[in-house]
């Protein structure tokens, strides 16, 4: 009898409790685990040495080492091209650029009309992001974040910019690839998505300004806010103060060695005071974000993600620094070109300080955000990427097997010719269009890409080129073509 009365109280208590949160006001109900935020800060042609924290001894950047002590520090991560628009279109689209053919920084040459005496006339590519591509700005609203984005777009002219591709409000992202209006850095800037501040406001500390104002507004939603400084980016001018500071520091820094990198000057030192400049201002502008986020208390909510784009500038454009130990540059598919600092931060999931060496591209980020909110994965946009979380948890492998790269272009003064790699574990095959030449590298013993290994392991390059040649099939990769007006330049 004890019994039966015991099953019905507790068959009544599981009644009560189901309608209850229909009887309670919205506002008594307990409320669903909230979505993380997410702060992504991209900066431009930022070399993989060019931090503290990965090792620069005379750049100074001390909020981003701070990042980085409290963060996840990846010492593998890779952008998926070797200039600028491509890999931000890879961010978006959660797809390699050969598949949708963004290969070239919008603006460079296309084949018709080309003039210059090179062995290849470039292929033909996509001068916009596509509005087919569902951006992860566009996948993240529409499960109800508020979305935001300031500094360099560079993914097309009007009608593709931020605010159609998913983004409620842009600051300062239009057509162009750098400050090049008004007074560049220093307002009145000439941008017409970027309101002029007061005269002489510097532009790394706007924008970071904006993404704090941003997050004040909407702290009491998920947002994603991604801070694409144009930083440090040519033209190369820097705030006076910080410019004293380091041509000071430069009188007792090593004095500049040149290298040569096929047949351009290669900068084998970092001492140039104004670059150093512009990226401690960047620093200080991350800081004033990371601030932000502490001051409304929404750090424990918060991811935060630092990348680069493409590598440090080493062989034109000023030469204002240095990728060593890796090889090249921005605009080449050596290391020094596409290795680039990533520093991921999960509060209370990533371990502060730790260091991850596995192998990660820039199409990984949109299926990594989607994870971590804990959104349904959208696998037929973003194939090319992988989601990070089990490398962020510390859970397990990546289940790849190899990532790939596709430059079918000339890197204008920079020197890097049409060109593409794979890297498969260990080892990294390039292979060089002009001439069909390939270079193996195994990059753990030899990350400055020294030792062409191609003769020691003919099979394992025959194995690699041909999963190069099958992937770019499977892509649809465009290929450049024999320039019949190529004239050898007499010696």
């Amino acid at each position: 009898m004890q019994t039966t009365k015991v099953i019905r109280y507790a068959y009544l208590m599981g009644v009560v409790m189901a309608i209850l949160p229909d009887l309670l006001p919205a506002d008594t109900q307990k409320p669903d685990k909230r979505r993380p935020n997410f702060v992504f800060i991209l900066i431009d042609d930022l070399g993989w040495a060019d931090l503290g924290c990965y090792g620069s001894s005379f750049y100074e950047t001390p909020h981003i080492d701070r990042l980085a002590a409290t963060g996840m520090r990846f010492t593998a991560a890779y952008a998926a091209a070797p200039i600028c628009s491509p890999t931000r279109a890879s961010i978006m689209s959660g797809k390699y650029p050969a598949r949708i053919n963004t290969t070239e920084w919008f603006g460079g040459p296309q084949p018709q009309g080309y003039k210059r005496n090179t062995k290849l006339i470039p292929a033909q590519y996509q001068d916009v992001l596509p509005l087919e591509e569902k951006t992860i700005a566009e996948a993240l609203s529409d499960a109800g974040y508020a979305t935001f984005f300031a500094g360099k777009w560079h993914l097309g002219h009007q009608g593709y910019w931020p605010e159609e591709q998913g983004f409620d409000i842009n600051r300062g992202g239009w057509t162009r690839g750098g400050p090049y209006g008004g007074k560049k850095y220093f307002s009145p800037y000439g941008n017409p998505r970027l309101a002029d501040g007061p005269d002489g406001e510097h532009l790394p500390d706007r924008l970071a300004m904006e993404t704090v104002k941003f997050m004040e507004a909407h702290q009491e939603k998920p947002f994603l806010a991604y801070l694409s400084f144009y930083s440090v980016h040519t033209p190369l001018i820097a705030r006076a103060d910080l410019l004293r500071k380091y041509q000071a520091k430069q009188q007792t820094a090593p004095a500049v060695r040149w290298g040569k990198e096929g047949a351009k000057k290669l900068r084998l030192v970092q001492n140039h005071a104004v670059y150093a400049a512009m990226v401690e201002a960047m620093d200080l502008a991350v800081g004033k974000v990371l601030a932000g986020l502490q001051a409304l208390q929404l750090e424990r909510d918060t991811v935060v993600f630092l990348m680069s784009d493409n590598g440090g500038v080493a062989t034109d454009g000023g030469w204002p620094t240095s990728n060593l130990p890796l090889r090249g540059g921005k605009g080449w598919l050596y290391e020094g070109g596409i290795r680039e600092p990533l520093i991921i931060r999960w509060p209370q999931v990533t371990a502060p300080g730790f260091e991850c060496h596995v192998p990660v591209i820039s199409t990984d980020f949109y299926p990594t955000m989607l994870d971590m909110a804990g959104l349904p994965l959208v696998r037929q946009q973003h194939m090319d990427g992988m989601s990070l979380t089990p490398l962020l948890r510390q859970s397990g492998p990546l289940q790849r097997e190899a990532i790939f790269w596709h430059y079918p272009h000339y890197s204008g003064g920079l020197g890097g010719r049409p060109s593409s790699a794979v890297r498969r574990g260990d080892y990294k095959l390039i292979e060089f269009y002009e001439d069909g030449h390939l270079e193996l590298y195994k990059l753990t013993e030899d990350i400055g890409e020294q030792t062409n290994l191609l003769q020691r392991e003919p099979a394992l390059a025959k194995e690699m080129h041909a999963l190069l040649k099958q992937w770019c099939q499977d892509v649809d990769a465009k290929l450049p073509s024999p320039n019949p007006a190529y004239r050898e330049a007499r010696r």
